[in-house]
């Protein structure tokens, strides 16, 4: 069994493992009493085991049914089973406004996460260019290193403006749909 050493993490990665269990925490957190509802039935239904229940149920309706009517009895719901078809057409409906309601739910967790990503993804252009600067300056400052102009150093030692890169995104997007 590893020792308690080996299973420690460096700083740096607790902290992004605290500020990934915060984000999810707000997010649950901020879920109303009907969206933790919506999110609990989803979570229900969507087990194996609720679509064997749900196949077993119908399968027990049809087969009383069909059982009644052999002996000559009074059927609940005769053949073609208008009310079983009712009740499975009325449960498909809420299924989908919950299905719709927690997806609602997920999408502002996957939202949030694709803020961060791109805020991240921003600021670590920005530290690399920032990094490239200082090396650049530092090769510039060795005397026993010729010194040489390197263009493609030098464009990425300019951080990104993400308007512009933007705006760039924005004009390829516009440019590839006018030639399909």
């Amino acid at each position: 069994m590893p020792n308690d050493a080996s299973l420690t993490t460096p700083e740096h990665i607790d902290e992004t493992i605290a500020a990934i269990a915060r984000l999810h925490a707000e997010h649950e957190g901020a879920a109303t009493g009907h969206q933790r509802f919506l999110n609990r039935a989803s979570a229900l239904i969507s087990r194996p085991w609720f679509i064997t229940a749900l196949t077993i149920f119908v399968a027990v309706w049809i087969g009383l049914n069909l059982a009644l009517e052999a002996a000559g009895r009074p059927v609940i719901d005769p053949p073609p089973f208008q009310w079983l078809q009712g009740a499975v057409s009325l449960f498909a409906l809420y299924l989908v406004v919950l299905i719709v309601g927690a997806q609602q739910h997920d999408d502002r967790l996957t939202h949030n996460r694709d803020m961060l990503n791109l805020e991240l993804a921003i600021l670590s252009e920005q530290k690399t260019a920032k990094v490239i600067q200082l090396l650049e300056e530092f090769r510039r400052d060795m005397p026993n290193v010729h010194d040489r102009v390197d263009s493609q150093a030098d464009a990425m030692a300019q951080p990104s403006d993400p308007q512009s890169v933007l705006e760039a995104l924005k004009g390829a997007g516009a440019a590839s749909t006018r030639s399909v």
